[in-house]
This record gives structure tokens, C-alpha cells and sequence, in this order.
């Protein structure tokens, strides 16, 4: 039995075992907080005598590991200073036993293993727990003075501390008084504690010029041990900057005493800003879930007041430089992650821990806060032009528009997923001029602004110089500010690029160099398109330098804005820029940081989609932006159309005329074999033998079925605007559809229906379209919503679908009522729905376009979740809000281990059955986006696959270790997972690596029975090797088990877009390469920073027998975005260059978090281009769209193609329906030809070049087709002088 016991992992979120050097002593104190140990040594100094007690201080974070506990333990604990005399160890325990809990448990067993020990447990915060202060030895009123010294704190406090331990335990001197109570909150000048008065004297003069004022908030235990030199030199930066500081301790923003302080405060300073220096958050959010209302998030604040989150680094500075992450977990947690849950705007890091100096009798060195000038220089910067939208009037304030651009083709100009982005960006303009802002000539339209942009230079290097500006830059300016840069950032730039004269947008006028800038003025307001950050100048960095540093041109593009155009504030529209990609740190910025360098303490606002919290926590964390998410666009059913329409209607008369008559019956049966042969359908089917009739009949019956209940994006989103009834009752269905609880209101709505309609057909799932039969009653209502045959279960869905359509617009757009004696749940439901979720959609069309209004005015931005709207996430709801993600120590979250699990067997499961063995090496590909929306389905997929279960902490979803499980339990073998994770990933969940990273050295090192333990075997296999090749045991250990592969430190990406966008490939071994390059950088437990591991990378490559991607919600496709091909298309690429042979490819579907679903890659290929790509109602929504629909378009096309060129998954045919489709149909060659004739050449140009590259490999007369018609277009552009 003891086989099947699984093993503790053992896993601390840390680094390194200390050895803190100490010797025994009497009293030993241990804290986290350094102020709270500073206070101590300073009491200390004051009270011990020769005679008085040895006392020990020390911080327990650097005992988290059990291994340097133990050590503590037996150096220090476990040697008592005299023979029977008393030992006392106090624990301040910050967050509870589940942060500490080995020594928690260990202490406890400390305490009771001999006499004269004492344990007093007491809570690091003001937060009473009693469980933790019941487990001390000591007697509760003693505990609840301890607790009420250290609470209270200051050096007084901690003296009489100190007084009354001796007393109590060592027969000391009785002169110790009762705790004294320190306010909760109260206002701090130079260091004292002050009052409103005094601080108005004191900042009398630049009170009188008008200088605004800004609150500087901190926890009241700096106060408490003098920590405050680090604030005041703080608030004489601030004042040098123009902003006056008004200094605040207080215990916390959750403590209504504090808050009451802070908000009479706001109100008699008629403060402008608040400059926040405290961890954490007071609102509370849990991991992503099921969520059936929407959500409500405000400040802490009455006033709203702009929050900026300013960071004191529980690091070094000589940490923070010389690493990329920025910050370890711990401070990304505390001091970003939970921040953003209260909305706040992410600043810098200001300051850092040095040391203040060596307590020789309590041997620690004591730490003291540092400010770091230059980067509160940035911060107070930020917070004065916070303060001045404030303050200007709306007349006067310059405001820039950006919209990105790549590929850098003139039909790419407006990046923005699943929104519209030029009509966002004029409905944006009208609003800004409805609101006074210095606008001028509103275009029309999208395609009218998109024209005035085209009117000028872009970023297009064929038309640069023939092409008029309309605003540039001179060289002397540029470099004027181009050498107030580090010099090593110049350095940099001029040994990359050469010197500025040479950069491509750069042209000589009247005998000046000046920088050319893409962009018109509307009045004073900037709109203007972002520049190429160089990967098309340098075509050889798409292979080797995945830190491109941004070329003069991109530069100087920023320095104009911010210098000599003197925007006010920046907003970039749409996901997503490459701004907050350009190298450096991934959080706590520095001056060397080509975001901090590019955009500089600037305001920055940011409409971004809901459902992408991790490129969006990307621009909040790396370019202080302030997220205004928006709506997903609208969804809808594929439903069937052409072939497919026509087969369906083939196959019901078929299966209605079996039996009945034969002549029929072999007439359809012919009809039918002879359509899906001729419209490539008989390609698609899959578990089907070609020559037997029956089963293709059923599979195409299913996958019929199947195409036809997809869900489908119906257009884009428009800032500001709810899409018309039709699709806004759909994109209400598709909202409603999952279940997300146990209420009547939460119920799906088509489980509601099925439920008032009492249909009792066995084994029906409203969720799934399968091809059984029908066998039961069949309700008139249900019968009459269509007069399509009703012979299946996925009949019988698609009508509650076009019922539950039909009521939503009756109830939640029409608002009339449905009768609720005959559907009284679903009449239930409606009812809530009309007064939560249409309501919220309504408020969202509001808050989109008036939280941008409310951020210029310099005031407050609600917050609120992010996620996926449709997959059950309706507290992402309503939109206009600045989104947070995830807590980082949650990950996997118990919601996303449940999915994790099914989808790891469902994946097992089908392997098995495509390949009659278990799959033994794996590919997955890790996205920190797709693990903030979901709590963790990738990671706990991994984990599951692997044999490892994650620990959660009682009371909250913080993992806190694993545990492997063996074999027998699995009842399989482990499958060895290598993760390419992206960088963003790499920035915001380190801890995640160093978990995944301990737990493939926890199963390398596990002993089992059998051979089921690949991963261990696979471990020593290559650890042979590479000792015979001379590397040590240990590195061959290491190397041989790395199993997580990413980015290189500060770099972003995985390499394939620049190839594939610049077409600068030659072979699929190109593409392996790069990809390689890109990816090979080793993560694990020990390290900050990436190593380099290509070898290490190729090599667990080569062992894969599959690749795995997870999409774990509809509102967009693998043919929507550049990053399913370059990782999922990029590793399969790479496998089979290293292996010779293609992996097994599966596309795992998660949109369902209780059925997820696997399919193979060329499955889920062939549904998104019979479902989207080839659909008449996605190609009629698009061309609704203008410019931006050509756009999409062109950019599915280019997706396809990049899919090819790195699986060989897209079949000839394939080519040919979407050429026609999208290219020669007479009315969309029209559409694009009106709209956005670029588009339409870069799509002809795509097409031909797969013909060219021979992976359209039989193009029969395409390849003349698409050639006249790019002759035709070019012949067009030149008689319009384009």
C-alpha cells in the first residue's frame, strides 16, 4: 500500500538556503517586516545590560526554506545559553501559518520537546488569528500583550517588549508597562508627526503659486522605527517637481480609522493625486471562475483621485540592475499584483533595502529603505502631469492618438483585436470634442481617418520618400534629447544603427535632416501611427536578436510627442502596440529600459479587449498605462451555408427516406457521397475508411453538426456602440450559455429551457451537437421555432439555441415579458439577465468611451476582472474599466487543476486511441495571458500529465507545494512535459517556473517501481551523455532536467512574425532556427535570469512525440493571431527539423471548463475555415467594417499561410476556397478594392507566394488568376499616384 502514497513535494517559493550565522541566545524574535526588526535593535541598544538576556533577531522569510530552518534550529534554538534555562522565541507571523507552515509546525514541536521552552505566535498584522496565537505555549494574555507591543509598535513599545519577556521569564526587573497605543493613521513631516497647520506653514509658499497637492502614502511601522528618511527624501523630490507632499502613516487602507484620515485629508488639502506606498489591496478578487453577475470594483477613496502604486523593493538595487525580471515574486505580488486590484496606475520602484548596519547583539544586519532619486524623479514627474490634466482646461490639453502597424503595410495600419479601431478611434475624437478638447475635422468615418493617414508617410519603406508630412523632426532636436539618455542606451542605439542620418526616415529638407513622423493633426489633437520597432530594417535580427533595441526613427517618433509637441497624455488604441515590448525589465522599469526610455513619465490610457489580461498587464506594468478594457466582439453561430447547407439538407432526407423508399434512399446516398467528395468535406471527416458508405454518412452527419453550433466572432467592436439587435441577441445567448452556479439565475440558459420544457430524452446535452437520434416527446414550442427536420440531439439544440434567441430579444432588447408560467426558469433568468447583464453591456457602451474622458480630466478608473465574457465570466463585466489579473501565487487555481485534469486524461486518452500507446515526451506552450484568464488550465494540465497535484493553503487558493503522485495512482506512465513558456509569462509568474521547475527535480529524483517514470529515466539517459562529454555530474543533472524553455532575459516573442511578415525565409530549417534562437534560455528554481540552453532546448525538441496548444475560450481563433503559429506552428516546425519526423499535433478546446475537448491541429484548422474563414456571415460582418474588415481579412490569410509553412497542415484545396472566397468573389474583390486595396494586394501577394514556395503545391490556373489581379491593382495605385 505505502506504493501508492504520494510524495510531499517539499516546494518553497524562494531562493537559496541562508545560513544567518548566529549563535544561541535566550530571546530569539523573528519577523518579516525590517522596520518592525529595525525597532527592535533600536530598543535593543536601549535596554540590555550586561546582565539582561541574549537576544536574537531575525527575519524568518530567509528560513522559508526547510532546509535553513533546520540548520537554525539546531545552531541556535536547540542550544539553550545556560543549563535549564529558559529559551523564549517569538514568531510574528505576516499572512498566517500557511506562509510559513514547516516552521510554523516545526517551532510547535520545538516548544513542547523540552522544558523551559516558550513559543509565543502572534499575527504580523492587525488582523487577529487565533488559531495561530492558540498554538503558542504561552498563555493567551501574554500572547495578546506580545501581539500588542509589536502591533503598536515604535521604539518604546519594543523596549518594554523586550522589559516584560525578561520579567516573565527570566526573573527580571518588573518595570514594563502595558502596550501604548499609537494612532492608526497621522500626518509625518521631516520625520514627526505633525498636524494641518503646521504642515500649511511649512509648504506655505509653494501652497500659494498653486503647486498641487499630493498625498504620499505608507504603513505606519515605518514611522513606528524610524524609517522615514527614505519619505522625506520622497516628498523633496515631489517638491522639487511641483508637487506638494503630504505624508500619511497609516496601519492600512482596509482600516476605516486610516481611511477616515486619508479622505478628510484629500478634502482640506484639495489634494490632485495620491502616491501610494503600501502593499496589497482593498478589494478582493479570487481566482478566475465561473462569475454569473457583474461586478462593481471602486476606490478606497471618496474622491477619485489617480492612484500611483510606487514600489519599495524588498530587494537590493545591485539585485534590481543586475537582473531583468525587475522584482522577485514576492514584491510582484504585493506590490503590483494585488495594487491593480484597487485600480492603481504602476509606476517604478523608488526604493530600495540597503544596509543600515550589523547589530552585534542580535546579530543581523539591519536594513534600512533607500530612495533611488532618479526613478522618484520619474514617478514625481508622472504625478504632476497627473495632476495637470487635472487642472488644464480641456481646451488646452494636446492629446495623442496611436494606432499600430504591423506588418508595416499600409493595410495594416490599426491594429486592435476584435475592434474596430479606426471607427473606435473617430468615435473616440467625437467624444473628445464633445468634451471641448482641441479637435478639428472629425473624419467621417474609420475609412476617412484611415485615407488622411494614407495622405502622408507611414511606415510603408516604398512610399516613405514620395509621400508629404506633415510633421518632423529636426536631427539638432533629436539629438539634443537623444543625448540626455544613459550614455549606454546611446551607445547602444548608434552601434545597432548607425548614426541618425542613416536611418530610413530620415530626409534632408532645405538642407536640414529631419525625422519623418506618420500622423495628422486634427486641430492640437496628434493621431498618429507607431513606429516599426526594426525587425523590417534588419531582416537578419528576425534570426538572432530577439532584443532588438528600437531604431532613431522610433526614438525620435516618442521624443516629438513627449518634447516638442508636448502631448498631455498618450493613448494607444487596441491590443496591441509593441511599446510595452521593446527590451528591458519586466517590471520596476529603470532609465536603461527601452519603454521607460521611449515613453517617459508620461500618462497613458490604453482600450484594450477584456478578455487579454496578460499583454494588457504588460502595458500597465511596463508603460504605467491604464487599461480601458472593452468588449469582445460580437458572437454568433456559424450555422451551415453552400456545400455544407445543401449536405445537410441531402443527409435529413436521407435518413427520412431510409426503409421508406430504396430508389430515394440510393439516389440521396449517391448524391450525398458525391457532393462532400466534390467540396473536399470527405477530407475532413476523421475515424472514417474512404470505401465504407455508412461511416461516412454518420461522421459527416456529425461534423455537419458540428461546424454548424461553432461559435464565431460576428464582426468587430466598436468603442462605445453595442452591435445591432440581431447580434446583440446572439452575443447575449453566447453569454448566457454556460452554466456558472447552482441558482436559477445562473443556470445556461439552454439548460433553463430544457428544464421548463421537461425534456426527458436520455443522455442530451444542450452543450453538445451529437448525431443521436431523437427518441422522445418533441415540444410544439421547440417544433415550430423552425421547420428544419428534428431527427437528432443536435437538432434539438439548434432549436433551444434559435429559442433562446428569440426570447432574449423579446425579454433583454425588446423588454416585453415571456410568459412564466410556461418557461419559469428561464422566465427567471431573463428577468435577472435584463436587470444585471443587459444593463452592464448598456453601462459598457457608456464606460468606454467616459472612462477615457474621466482619465483625462486626471481622475480615478474604476477597476474590474478581466477574462473571457463568454466563458462564463460575466464579472468581467461591464467593460470601460482598468482590468487586473491574477494573483501570481495562485497558480493553478483549484477551477483551473479540475479543467487541468479532464483535459490531461481527454489528451491521453485520444493519443492512445490515434496511436495504441501512451504519449511519453510533450510540447506545451505556456502563455501568461491564457494563465491570468484562466487561473492555470496549461499549468495544471502539465502538472496532471507529469503526476503532480498542487497544495493549496486552507482558506485560499495560494500554492504553497505539491505533491508527486506515483505511478500506480496515475494508473499510466508520467509524460515528460517540456514548456515553452512566452515572456510575459516569464515576467509574471517566476514562481510558477521555479514550482514546475521543483517538481520535475521532485519525479527525477523519485524512485518508483516499474518503468513508468519517463521523466526520470529520460533525466538519467541524458545525464550519461552529457558526463560523457565531460560536463560534471551535477551541471549534466541540472541541464539534462531543464524543462522550462522561454525567452531570452528581456526579450519577447518567439521569433517566426518578422520571418514570415518580411518573407526573409528560405526553408523550414530558417524557421527551426529561429525558433530555437528565440526560445532556447533555461528557467528554473535557482536562477533570475534565463541561461542560455539551445543545445538543452534542441534536444528535449528532438525527443517530442507531440506538440500541444489550449484555446480556452471561442472569442477568438487559431487564425486571429500571429502567436498560435509561432509557437504551436513553431515547435511542431522545430520538432520535425530535430527529429525527422512530424509530431502528433492537438489543439486542446477549453471553452467549456466542465467538457474540455482535444483535437488534433488539422482538426481545429479545418472547423476554423469551414466554420469562420469561409463563412458568408463572417465575411458580410467584416465588410461592415470598412478598412479595418479588409484588414482582418488579409491578416486570416496570413495566419493560414504562416500555419502551413510550419505544420504543412493546409491542403490545396484549402488555398483554393479561401482564394475564392476572399480574393476573386466579385463582391468582396469589390468590398476590398473600395475599402482597403492594400489589404487586398498583401493578401494576392500572400497567395502567390505559397504558390511560389510550392506549398499550394497544384494550383491549377491560380497562380495567372492572382498575378492579373495584382497587376490590376498595381496598374490602379499607379493612375491614383499611390
Amino acid at each position: 500500500m505505502h506504493l501508492l502514497a504520494a510524495k510531499p513535494g517539499g516546494f518553497v517559493d524562494d531562493e537559496g538556503i541562508i545560513d544567518l550565522g548566529q549563535s544561541p541566545a535566550d530571546i530569539i524574535v523573528l519577523a518579516a517586516a525590517d522596520s518592525l526588526l529595525s525597532a527592535l535593535g533600536q530598543a535593543l541598544d536601549a535596554w540590555q545590560k550586561d546582565h539582561s538576556p541574549s537576544v536574537r533577531l531575525a527575519n524568518w522569510m530567509q528560513l522559508v526554506k526547510p532546509a535553513a530552518y533546520d540548520l537554525y534550529e539546531d545552531a541556535v534554538l536547540d542550544k539553550p545559553t545556560q543549563k535549564g534555562r529558559a529559551q523564549v522565541v517569538v514568531l510574528s507571523l505576516l499572512g498566517g501559518q500557511h506562509y510559513w507552515p514547516y516552521g510554523f509546525e516545526r517551532l510547535q514541536a520545538w516548544a513542547n520537546a523540552k522544558r523551559n521552552r516558550h513559543l509565543i505566535i502572534v499575527p504580523g498584522d492587525d488582523s487577529a488569528d487565533p488559531e495561530i496565537m492558540q498554538a503558542s505555549s504561552a498563555d493567551q494574555i501574554s500572547v495578546q500583550r506580545v501581539w500588542r507591543y509589536l502591533r503598536e509598535g515604535g521604539q518604546a513599545n519594543a523596549e518594554h517588549l523586550l522589559r516584560f519577556l525578561d520579567h516573565h521569564y527570566f526573573s527580571g526587573v518588573d518595570d514594563w508597562v502595558e502596550p501604548i497605543a499609537i494612532p492608526n493613521a497621522l500626518m509625518v513631516l521631516d520625520g514627526n508627526a505633525t498636524d494641518l497647520h503646521s504642515w500649511q506653514n511649512h509648504y506655505r509658499d509653494a501652497l500659494t503659486q498653486g503647486c498641487p497637492v499630493g498625498l504620499v502614502l505608507y504603513y505606519r511601522s515605518h514611522f513606528q522605527s524610524g524609517n522615514t528618511q527614505v519619505f522625506s527624501d520622497l516628498s523633496n523630490i515631489l517638491l522639487e517637481q511641483g508637487v506638494v507632499p503630504l505624508e500619511i502613516a497609516l496601519s492600512s487602507l482596509k482600516d476605516s480609522i486610516s481611511l477616515e484620515l486619508v479622505n478628510a485629508l484629500i478634502e482640506r488639502s484639495q489634494a490632485k493625486v495620491i502616491l501610494n506606498c503600501t502593499g496589497f489591496s482593498a478589494n478582493r478578487a479570487g481566482s478566475p471562475d465561473l462569475a454569473s453577475e457583474p461586478t462593481d470594483f471602486q476606490s478606497a477613496f471618496e474622491h477619485p483621485l489617480p492612484v500611483l502604486q510606487l514600489i519599495l523593493s524588498g530587494s537590493t538595487e545591485e539585485d534590481w540592475q543586475g537582473q531583468t525580471q525587475g522584482l522577485r515574486s514576492r514584491d510582484v505580488a504585493m506590490q503590483i499584483v494585488l495594487p491593480e486590484m484597487d485600480g492603481r496606475v504602476i509606476t517604478r520602484a523608488v526604493s530600495f533595502k540597503a544596509l543600515s548596519h550589523f547589530h552585534e547583539q542580535a546579530q543581523i544586519d539591519l536594513l534600512r529603505y533607500e530612495l533611488h532619486p532618479e526613478r522618484a524623479t520619474f514617478v514625481a514627474q508622472l504625478a504632476k502631469r497627473y495632476a495637470r490634466l487635472h487642472a488644464l482646461p480641456n481646451a488646452e490639453k494636446r492629446v495623442a492618438l496611436i494606432l499600430a502597424n504591423y506588418p508595416t503595410k499600409d493595410g495594416r495600419i490599426g491594429n486592435g483585436v476584435g475592434l474596430d479601431t479606426p471607427a473606435s478611434s473617430v468615435n473616440l475624437l467625437r467624444a473628445l470634442a464633445q468634451a471641448g478638447y482641441p479637435i478639428e475635422d472629425v473624419p467621417e468615418d474609420g475609412n476617412a481617418l484611415i485615407e488622411a493617414l494614407l495622405g502622408a508617410v507611414t511606415n510603408n519603406p516604398n512610399t516613405l520618400h514620395q509621400r508629404g508630412c506633415w510633421q518632423s523632426l529636426s536631427l539638432n532636436d533629436y539629438l539634443t534629447h537623444f543625448y540626455q539618455l544613459p550614455i549606454e542606451a546611446q551607445n547602444a542605439v548608434w552601434d545597432r544603427w548607425g548614426p541618425p542620418e542613416e536611418d530610413h526616415k530620415c530626409r534632408a529638407v532645405d538642407g536640414e535632416w529631419r525625422m519623418m513622423l506618420a500622423g495628422i493633426r486634427l486641430g492640437k489633437t496628434f493621431v498618429g501611427i507607431q513606429p516599426a520597432r526594426g525587425f523590417n530594417l534588419d531582416l537578419a535580427a528576425n534570426y538572432h536578436d530577439p532584443d532588438l533595441i528600437p531604431p532613431h526613427s522610433y526614438l525620435a517618433y516618442y521624443f516629438w510627442l513627449r518634447h516638442v509637441y508636448q502631448v498631455d497624455a498618450i493613448v494607444h488604441v487596441g491590443k496591441h502596440g509593441n511599446l510595452e515590448w521593446l527590451p528591458g525589465k519586466g517590471t520596476a522599469l529603470s532609465e536603461h529600459c527601452w519603454p521607460d526610455i521611449a515613453m517617459g513619465p508620461t500618462p497613458h490610457f490604453y482600450p484594450f479587449i477584456v478578455n487579454d489580461p496578460g499583454e494588457g498587464a504588460q502595458a500597465k506594468r511596463r508603460t504605467q498605462a491604464v487599461i480601458i478594457d472593452h468588449l469582445m466582439p460580437p458572437m454568433t453561430r456559424a450555422e451551415s451555408y453552400g456545400d455544407m447547407a445543401e449536405l445537410e439538407t441531402l443527409v435529413d432526407e436521407y435518413y427520412q427516406a431510409l426503409g421508406m423508399d430504396t430508389r430515394r434512399e440510393a439516389w440521396l446516398r449517391d448524391s450525398i457521397l458525391e457532393k462532400v467528395k466534390s467540396s473536399h468535406l470527405l477530407e475532413e471527416l476523421t475515424g472514417i475508411q474512404a470505401d465504407d458508405d455508412e461511416s461516412v454518412l454518420e461522421e459527416l452527419d456529425a461534423y455537419l453538426c458540428e461546424i454548424k453550433e461553432s461559435q464565431i466572432r460576428h464582426g468587430l467592436h466598436r468603442l462605445g456602440e453595442l452591435p445591432e439587435p440581431d447580434k446583440l441577441a446572439d452575443t447575449l445567448v453566447a453569454l448566457l450559455r454556460l452554466p456558472r452556479g447552482s441558482s436559477v439565475t445562473s443556470m445556461g440558459i439552454l439548460h433553463a429551457l430544457v428544464k421548463d420544457l421537461g425534456l426527458q430524452e436520455p443522455d442530451f446535452d444542450p452543450m453538445e451537437a451529437t448525431r443521436d437520434v431523437w427518441q422522445s416527446e418533441k415540444p410544439e414550442l421547440l417544433a415550430q421555432i423552425s421547420d428544419q427536420v428534428w431527427r437528432t440531439h443536435a437538432d434539438a439544440k439548434e432549436r433551444l439555441e434559435l429559442l433562446a434567441k428569440e426570447l432574449v430579444l423579446t425579454s433583454l432588447i425588446e423588454q416585453q415579458p415571456i410568459d412564466r408560467q410556461q418557461l419559469p426558469n428561464t422566465a427567471a433568468l431573463l428577468a435577472h439577465a435584463r436587470q444585471t447583464l443587459a444593463k452592464a453591456l448598456e453601462q459598457s457602451a457608456h464606460d468606454e468611451i467616459n472612462a477615457l474622458l474621466i482619465g483625462l480630466s486626471g481622475q480615478f478608473i474604476p477597476p474590474g476582472p478581466s477574462g473571457a465574457p463568454t466563458r462564463g465570466r460575466l464579472d468581467t463585466l461591464p467593460t470601460g474599466r482598468n482590468f487586473f489579473s491574477v494573483d501570481n501565487r495562485s497558480i493553478p487555481s483549484p477551477a483551473a487543476w479540475a479543467i487541468g485534469q479532464k483535459s490531461a486524461e481527454a489528451l491521453v486518452l485520444r493519443h492512445l486511441q490515434e496511436h495504441g500507446d501512451y504519449p511519453t515526451n510533450l510540447g506545451l506552450s505556456v502563455w501568461g495571458t491564457a494563465t491570468m484568464r484562466t487561473g492555470g488550465d496549461d499549468i495544471a494540465q502539465a502538472f496532471a500529465l507529469m503526476g503532480v497535484r498542487p497544495i493549496w493553503a486552507p482558506g485560499s487558493n495560494r500554492v504553497t507545494d505539491f505533491e508527486v503522485l506515483s505511478c500506480m495512482q496515475l494508473g499510466r506512465p508520467r509524460v515528460d512535459v517540456t514548456l515553452r513558456v512566452s515572456g510575459f509569462f516569464r515576467d509574471a509568474f517566476a514562481n510558477v517556473m521555479r514550482l514546475y521547475d521543483a517538481a520535475v527535480q521532485a519525479i527525477a529524483n523519485f524512485e518508483e517501481p516499474g518503468n513508468g517514470n519517463t521523466i526520470r529515466a529520460n533525466v538519467e539517459s541524458r545525464k550519461q551523455v552529457l558526463v560523457s562529454q565531460g560536463f560534471s555530474v551535477e551541471e549534466a543533472e541540472r541541464q539534462a532536467s531543464y524543462r522550462v524553455f522561454g525567452s531570452k532575459p528581456g526579450a519577447y516573442g518567439a521569433g517566426l512574425q518578422g520571418l514570415i511578415d518580411e518573407r526573409c525565409w528560405d526553408t523550414q530549417a530558417d524557421l527551426a532556427e529561429a525558433y530555437l534562437n528565440w526560445g532556447g534560455y533555461a528557467y528554473d528554481g535557482d536562477l533570475r535570469d534565463g541561461v542560455e540552453a539551445k543545445q538543452a532546448f534542441a534536444n528535449r525538441l528532438g525527443q517530442l512525440e507531440a506538440v500541444v496548444q489550449n484555446q480556452d475560450n471561442r472569442e477568438h481563433d487559431l487564425l486571429d493571431s500571429d502567436d498560435y503559429y509561432q509557437f504551436q506552428g513553431g515547435m511542431t516546425n522545430a520538432v520535425t527539423q530535430l527529429s525527422g519526423q512530424a509530431p502528433s499535433v492537438y489543439h486542446s478546446d477549453h471553452s467549456n471548463p466542465s467538457q474540455p475537448k482535444v483535437r488534433t491541429l488539422k482538426e481545429e484548422l479545418n472547423r476554423v475555415i469551414r466554420g469562420r474563414v469561409l463563412n458568408p456571415k463572417w465575411i458580410s460582418a467584416m465588410q461592415e467594417h470598412g478598412y479595418k474588415g479588409a484588414f482582418e481579412m488579409t491578416a486570416t490569410v496570413d495566419y493560414l499561410f504562416a500555419y502551413d509553412a510550419t505544420t504543412d497542415l493546409i491542403a490545396d484545396y484549402q488555398y483554393q476556397q479561401v482564394t475564392e472566397a476572399l480574393l476573386l468573389d466579385p463582391v468582396n474583390r469589390d468590398f476590398m478594392e473600395r475599402n482597403n486595396p492594400d489589404a487586398q494586394l498583401e493578401m494576392g501577394e500572400r497567395l502567390l507566394e505559397a504558390i511560389q514556395r510550392g506549398m499550394w503545391s497544384e494550383p491549377e490556373d491560380y497562380a495567372e488568376k492572382i498575378q492579373s489581379l495584382l497587376l490590376e491593382i498595381d496598374q490602379r495605385q499607379e493612375t491614383q499616384g499611390r
